[in-house]
């Protein structure tokens, strides 16, 4: 991956809203048109469902749908000393991330909790690309912009820069390989290349948030809709269908991917959501939060604090997060993401439970919906893998 699509025009005026003001996508007009039903997002104007939201579900499992993730943040961080700064910055070893990959990681507070969690794309030798959630898009811009001091790289704000538009779905491949010349068949997941789609530059990353297989594709503001267009046209014959982001978190909780706000926090640090993985102590240099990491490293270890589980409800009532989960009588974990699951037919949430009743199949567990004990069952994360 030689170079680098830089957007060529000036950031979208619409992305730059006055004080107070809702960001907009620059796919705005356009979802109108389609009758989408808009909501506030993290500030953003954004589609929560187009018609419904169970056929919207069901054709990413089945088919392919076709996102507008422009609310994403993204952070460009370039220069000698970038691999340096994000070493010390992030938990992750971004130093082993070859060119054209991406990685998982996380940003955390000195005491360990979780301020973001992030994917890091390294675009050329010296040029990085962090996103962000649109919720913490600021928070963690000026976090990394703090941690620079002394380093020999540059932060620079990008989020005006791009749109992103998700195709996901087991058609998805077909359908991006109707319209780009570029080798998806290479494309390892987290990975990312350059290339020309539908005639527009784009980064093309194989990552998504849905359990299936699909790409990302960051382009400038200017072409979003041009791109979404040659899609949806490209998509027709292959059920592809516009998809909100209603839909996009109950893909995300049966494929139990955690969601900033809920399974992660800065309450929490990677160890006590199950992600101690993704914090590399082996890396060179120090970084920001080791010392509370090891040590939640070792309380992980010697004193497990609550798992997070998956419940499967046995009825037809829904958790919702805050909802205490209980045995015995007692409060034994709480809810942090719950619904309906168009895939199982059934009531699911994701919960943090003591370590006394988070293996699967454990009995006697329930969720207090409004003061009723409704009996759900322990089940290993996630509810739902794709074939392969």
């Amino acid at each position: 991956m030689s170079t680098t699509p830089r957007p060529t025009a000036q950031p979208s005026p619409a992305a730059t809203p006055p004080d107070g003001a809702a960001h907009q996508s620059p796919l705005q007009a356009l979802h109108r048109s389609l009758g989408a039903t808009m909501t506030d997002f993290a500030g953003w104007d954004m589609p929560l469902r187009y018609a419904s939201e169970r056929d919207e579900h069901n054709a990413v499992r089945t088919k392919a749908g076709l996102f507008d993730l422009s609310h994403m943040g993204e952070i460009t961080v370039t220069g000698p000393g970038a691999v340096a700064l994000l070493n010390y910055a992030l938990v992750g070893n971004i130093g082993t991330v070859s060119v054209g990959r991406a990685r998982y990681t996380m940003i955390c507070a000195e005491d360990g909790g979780i301020l973001d969690d992030l994917i890091v794309y390294r675009l050329q030798e010296e040029e990085y690309m962090v996103v962000a959630n649109a919720g913490n898009a600021q928070l963690v811009l000026d976090t990394i912009t703090e941690r620079a001091t002394g380093f020999d790289a540059e932060v620079r704000d990008d989020r005006d820069a791009y749109a992103l538009l998700a195709v996901q779905g087991p058609e998805s491949p077909a359908i991006l390989a109707s319209v780009t010349d570029a080798d998806l068949d290479g494309l390892k997941y987290y990975a990312g290349l350059p290339g020309t789609v539908a005639g527009v530059p784009a980064l093309i990353a194989r990552t998504g948030y849905t359990g299936e297989d699909g790409f990302e594709l960051f382009v400038a503001p200017e072409h979003a809709e041009q791109l979404w267009r040659a899609l949806t046209e490209a998509g027709a014959s292959r059920g592809l269908i516009p998809c909100g982001l209603s839909c996009r978190d109950t893909l995300r909780l049966e494929a139990g991917m955690p969601l900033y706000g809920h399974e992660l926090t800065t309450s929490l640090t990677p160890f006590d959501a199950g992600l101690g993985r993704v914090v590399k102590f082996e890396k060179e240099g120090d970084f920001v939060g080791r010392k509370a990491l090891e040590a939640a490293a070792e309380r992980a270890e010697t004193a497990p604090p609550r798992k997070l589980v998956g419940l499967v409800a046995e009825g037809r009532r829904v958790p919702r997060a805050g909802f205490s989960v209980v045995a015995d009588g007692q409060v034994v974990g709480e809810v942090t993401s719950g619904a309906p699951s168009p895939t199982l037919g059934k009531p699911i949430a994701m919960a943090y439970v003591d370590a006394a009743h988070a293996e699967p199949g454990t009995a006697g567990v329930a969720v207090d919906i409004r003061g009723s004990h409704e009996p759900y069952e322990v089940v290993a994360l996630p509810f739902y893998k794709r074939q392969k």
